[in-house]
């Protein structure tokens, strides 16, 4: 029998804020860009009662509670406060999963013979509150989906557990929006076909589902019975994506050598955001013509935003690039890769920002990865599409000589 548990740190940023100022605590507060053209990164539960929820425009989120308080948020805490989460849980459990910068999944499977997995659950969560000081809620099941579910009904700051074979009864009186994967416009078409309750979808055949969504009714209908087969992938600090670009000709062209870094930093990130991953840590690379080669890296708080990730590997190539050489080869790399929503760097973006990366993103997906890009990068005609997270071969080799 499997035992999966499932952490979420409740209200994170709010959370960590409230470490920094207890002032905050019990109050209304917005995370996010401070401006009315930012979002709204996260908000305290307090905040949630007058409807507002995260990713929500912060002038509406100010008209719905206008006692709240506006908190820039500083990425950097939150990275540092993730790290520290993910530490205890790495040097606590066999299997651990970092599924996002605040959330978490453990195979405890077999742990019940030496510890008991409830007991070691309790445990483990006791042990992160006290050496982090944040509140953090817990779901323990058979698994993945059950328990992600289990964490939600458990909060604020809470545990639950679902037995063996008493999934569906747990799931069947909820809303079929806590099924993970239904997002607005999936709920909105369940509600016009009269399903709102998860039991409803659990008499359905599933072929019916098949009909009206295609592939993901069958998804749903497996999650809404509390079937997942899915593992707990192993978390590992070394995943990283990278590509390089080697010059038949040795150049010192820095116009050109920065618009290629500029393509290949915007390219990676593309990649990240179509993988559903965030980035810590960037590395530059610079192979002069006497073959002679530099690295430099920089640690940065989990993003996939191009407005970061391109300034930071320009400040690395400058740092780098001071002999006046003749370069043979540049490269760049983003490691220390973690699941994730692109969502860390809400506190600066405005609305017509996401909504810009959302199109060109889709754009890209139709049309091939340079359908879109900046005018700087033109010249970097051989980063070619790839997705490093299915497989997906490049057309064109990233490394090709030009």
């Amino acid at each position: 029998m499997n035992a999966i548990l499932h952490l979420d740190l409740d209200t994170f940023f709010v959370s960590v804020e409230r470490l920094k100022n207890s002032n905050l605590i019990g109050r209304p507060v917005l995370i996010g860009g401070t401006s009315d053209r930012g979002v709204v990164a996260s908000c305290s539960y307090e905040a949630r009662q007058f409807g507002i929820h995260s990713a929500m425009p912060m002038k509406l989120a100010r008209s719905l509670c206008p006692e709240a308080i506006i908190v820039r948020g500083n990425s950097a805490d939150y990275t540092k406060h993730s790290r520290i989460v993910t530490d205890i849980l790495q040097e606590s459990v066999p299997v651990l999963e970092k599924s996002s910068i605040d959330e978490f999944y453990v195979d405890l499977t077999g742990m019940d013979k030496f510890h008991g997995t409830w007991r070691l659950a309790n445990e483990l969560r006791s042990k992160i509150i006290e050496n982090s000081g944040l509140p953090i809620s817990f779901g323990l099941s058979e698994n993945k989906t059950v328990s992600k579910v289990a964490t939600n009904e458990a909060k604020p700051n809470n545990q639950m557990r679902i037995e063996y074979g008493h999934e569906k009864a747990f799931l069947g009186p909820l809303s079929v929006k806590k099924i993970p994967m239904v997002g607005d416009k999936t709920y909105a078409k369940l509600v016009s076909l009269g399903v709102r309750k998860i039991h409803t979808i659990q008499e359905m055949p599933i072929d019916l589902m098949q009909r009206a969504f295609g592939a993901n009714g069958a998804s749903i209908w497996r999650k809404a019975n509390g079937i997942d087969q899915s593992k707990v992938i192993p978390y590992s600090e070394r995943k990283s994506i990278s590509t390089e670009r080697t010059f038949d000709r040795d150049t010192i062209d820095v116009t050109k050598l920065k618009g290629i870094l500029t393509a290949m930093a915007e390219n990676l990130a593309f990649q990240l955001r179509r993988g559903q991953k965030l980035t810590a840590c960037l590395t530059v690379k610079v192979r002069y013509s006497d073959f002679n080669t530099y690295t430099l890296q920089s640690r940065i708080p989990y993003t996939a935003a191009d407005h970061v990730l391109i300034p930071r590997a320009l400040e690395l190539f400058d740092k780098l690039y001071n002999k006046r050489l003749l370069v043979r080869l540049i490269g760049i790399r983003m490691s220390d890769l973690v699941n994730g929503f692109y969502q860390i760097d809400l506190f600066d973006d405005s609305e017509e920002q996401l909504n810009l990366y959302h199109a060109m993103d889709r754009i890209r997906d139709k049309f091939g990865d340079r359908s879109v890009m900046r005018a700087s990068g033109i010249q970097a005609k051989t980063i070619g599409r790839w997705n490093p997270f299915t497989g997906e071969p490049p057309p064109l080799l990233a490394n090709r000589r030009q």
